[in-house]
């Protein structure tokens, strides 16, 4: 199955996407502001949503990662 028809595979790619995106606006952050538009500007709003919602998202992953434990 992908991504795409598996609830819980898709919850995996968008928490991955938010995590690594606020990881790589923290090591690169001007090439992430000059691109807040277009395709990469999707990589730019998903790092903040990564840091302004580290709380909750930090709590998503662990839930995740339980859930991905216990069910396989």
């Amino acid at each position: 199955m992908t991504a795409l028809f598996n609830f819980q595979s898709l919850l995996l790619v968008f928490l991955l996407l938010i995590c690594t995106s606020a990881y790589a606006h923290q090591l690169f952050p001007g090439i992430m502001d000059r691109n807040k538009n277009g395709v990469l500007g999707v990589f730019w709003k998903c790092a903040r949503i990564g840091e302004r919602l580290s709380p909750y998202i930090s709590i998503c992953c662990l839930l995740m990662a339980g859930s991905l434990l216990i069910g396989n």
